[in-house]
């Protein structure tokens, strides 16, 4: 099968989007079939996987992303060689993708990786935020109303695009990650090297540093914790605007010796960074499926996390991890007990462990291939109709 994946960026844009995308393209291509990302911008980029095809754009300021309402000519008779179109973001690529299947009769999947409702200011700056929300709630259903089949991560996200009006076909099929790497972390990065304290207790969280995380409300927190629990380490990895802001918030509260921020790092080394820790913590209510906490479940560590779609999918309350309240007396009682109670952490971390093989890549790309043969087995039993969709089957064979 010729599977087409587009995207607004792609590498070297760090993402989880961009994670999954590659991890479920090598998944695919490792059972045979040929894969391909269109996406736009980057055109000097050293791509280390085969069949990247990229198209002139114009960046949109610092944001990594870029502008263009259509594929080059070369990525645009690539594209009508597809079996099969799955989009990932849905303005402009989404919009591409819609026209090329309508026009050459190929099946368009959407997978919706983010909460658009929360991040409306990021991706229509220049709107009002009231304008933005409008527009959302209007282009989402009639976006979605052209795809074949809608992806959502998670049931809470599905729950909110039915929230938003969205009528068309959604299956659940929850992001996948390759489980290896976090199951046996090479050990390049060490506690040492951060200057951890081989005794201290650490809590890790991997993401960006960005206000829509809500790493603030996380150190305060971790600020109370840390007065009953003095070897208490909190391990921010990332990069992200608030750095600076979360820096200075640390030192007034007195933990800013308690208190590492890594910088960008490398995805590859990412389990090594999981593997000092002890738990997994974030407070974020803005996610859809998130993979650093599949990760984190990977290399054993519980998560404390707030209820909210997304984390609340994957968390189960003192099952696997703890769930709280978007409440900080809840938030620091749970995380209390996560760091204080031995016997109770190891409990949760090997249930974690054990809950996050069903995100093996394998798994979820599996699923998905499945809803892609049954969309280009139902577009083959069509009446072929005109001289493109003629031309189209020529090309394919």
């Amino acid at each position: 099968m010729r599977i087409g994946l587009l995207m607004d960026v792609y590498k070297p844009h760090v993402s989880g989007v961009t994670h999954f995308v590659c991890q479920h393209k090598k998944a695919l291509e490792d059972q045979g079939h040929k894969v391909f990302v269109f996406t736009l911008g980057n055109l000097d980029y050293e791509d280390d996987e085969p069949r990247i095809i990229r198209s002139p754009a114009i960046p949109l300021s610092d944001t990594g992303y870029y502008l263009n309402f259509s594929f080059s000519r070369m990525a645009r008779n690539m594209c009508k060689t597809m079996d099969v179109l799955h989009v990932h973001h849905p303005f402009i690529t989404g919009r591409i993708a819609v026209r090329y299947g309508r026009r050459y009769g190929i099946p368009v999947v959407f997978t919706n990786h983010t909460r658009y409702d929360l991040y409306a200011h990021h991706y229509l700056p220049l709107l009002p935020d009231a304008m933005a929300q409008t527009f959302l709630e209007a282009y989402l259903p009639a976006f979605t109303g052209q795809c074949d089949l809608v992806i959502a991560p998670s049931k809470g996200l599905h729950d909110v695009l039915r929230s938003y009006g969205v009528t068309s076909r959604i299956e659940i099929v929850p992001n996948g990650i390759d489980l290896e790497p976090f199951r046996n972390p090479r050990g390049r990065r060490t506690r040492v090297e951060l200057g951890l304290p081989e005794s201290a207790k650490v809590m890790v969280y991997v993401g960006r540093i960005a206000p829509e995380k809500n790493l603030a409300f996380l150190l305060r927190a971790f600020a109370v914790v840390n007065q009953e629990l003095p070897e208490t380490h909190l391990l921010l990895v990332g990069d992200g605007p608030e750095v600076d802001n979360l820096r200075d918030q640390a030192q007034k509260a007195g933990i800013g010796d308690k208190v590492i921020f890594t910088g960008c790092v490398e995805y590859e080394d990412v389990p090594d960074y999981l593997g000092m820790a002890d738990a997994f913590v974030t407070a974020s209510v803005t996610e859809v499926h998130p993979l650093s906490v599949i990760e984190a479940m990977a290399v054993g560590l519980p998560i404390l996390g707030i209820e909210s779609p997304g984390v609340g999918d994957i968390v189960v309350d003192g099952v696997n991890g703890f769930l709280s309240g978007h409440d900080l007396a809840e938030f620091s009682l749970k995380m209390f007990r996560l760091m204080s109670e031995n016997d109770l952490r190891a409990r949760l971390a090997r249930k974690a462990l054990e809950d996050s093989e069903q995100y093996s890549i394998l798994n979820t790309s599996k699923r998905i291939l499945e809803f892609y043969e049954e969309l280009v087995a139902r577009y083959r039993e069509r009446p072929k109709k005109g001289l493109l969709s003629l031309i189209r089957r020529m090309i394919s064979i």
